[in-house]
This record gives structure tokens, C-alpha cells and sequence, in this order.
């Protein structure tokens, strides 16, 4: 399978998934109470929002493909040892293990900024400093907004409270 292919295949599959929750999982098995004072507190909201942007990617992915030519080097090559492709998913599980551990100690904010840094360590991404200013801004920003925007307490850490 080549790269258009992929991208076609992956592509279709995200947009019928993404139909699938928008129009027949959220509606039936989401239960909305009447009374949510503003909308991104609905418990069909963010739902709704991540099967919409799924859709897009997946249309995203399906023009891509379409604009590619077909053939290419076929993507199942082994690029790295095997060895190496397990140690990478050990380290992923110690870092979710921890996360769990420390959770409670650090708090919500503080502990994905240190997961997400780790993680970008072990996968050893080619833009480590985009990648190290985002682990810092996301849970930020998104601290920022459930804290002061929908008023929805996030989990605080023992030694640094954020305001």
C-alpha cells in the first residue's frame, strides 16, 4: 500500500466514524440535562466539536491523497529495528504509569506538561522545540479556560496553585 492509498483509506474511515457519532452515538447514548447554563458545559458539546474536527481531518486526508500521485516506495518498510519499536512503547506505559503516580502530588496542569515533555523525548520528534513550547501553552490555556471561563475546577497539585 502506498502513501495515496493510505491517506485515502485513512481518510474514509475517519469521515465514517465521524458520521457514525454525530449522527447515530451521540444523540442516542449522550443524555443532556436541561438545564446547562452555557454551552460548552453540555455534555454533547465537546463531543459534537471532536467528531466535527475528525471529519474535517478526514477530508483533509482524503484530498491529500487525491492530490498525490499513486505508486511511491511502499510505506511497511522497516525503518528502525524492532527492539527499538518496543522499548519506545515500554517507555510510553512507565510514563502513563507515572503520570497516574504523580498526579495527585503535582496536580492536573503540572503533570502533563512533564508527560507530554517526556513523550516527546522518547519519540523523538524533528521540531523538539515547538514541541517543548507547546507541552508548556496547551495545558496552560486549557487550565485557563475550564478554570476561568467555564468555572469548572482543575485538579491542583500539592506545591504550586495557579490562579
Amino acid at each position: 500500500m502506498d502513501n495515496r492509498q493510505l491517506q485515502i483509506r485513512l481518510g474514509l474511515g475517519a469521515i465514517a466514524l465521524s458520521l457514525f457519532l454525530i449522527l447515530i452515538a451521540i444523540p442516542n447514548w449522550v443524555s443532556v440535562p436541561s438545564n446547562v447554563p452555557h454551552i460548552v458545559l453540555s455534555p454533547v458539546f465537546w463531543p459534537y466539536t471532536l467528531a466535527g474536527l475528525m471529519g474535517l481531518t478526514g477530508l483533509g486526508l482524503v484530498a491529500t491523497g487525491m492530490s498525490q500521485t499513486a505508486g511511491g516506495p511502499p510505506l511497511n518498510e522497516q525503518i528502525e529495528d524492532e527492539k527499538q519499536g518496543y522499548l519506545r512503547l515500554a517507555a510510553i506505559a512507565v510514563i502513563m504509569v507515572v503520570a497516574m503516580a504523580i498526579m495527585a502530588k503535582l496536580g492536573m496542569v503540572w503533570t502533563s506538561m512533564l508527560m507530554f515533555m517526556a513523550t516527546v523525548l522518547v519519540l523523538k520528534t524533528r521540531y523538539p522545540i515547538a514541541a517543548f513550547i507547546c507541552a508548556v501553552a496547551i495545558p496552560l490555556v486549557l487550565y485557563a479556560f475550564f478554570a476561568h471561563v467555564a468555572g469548572l475546577a482543575i485538579p491542583q497539585g500539592d506545591f504550586v496553585r495557579l490562579p
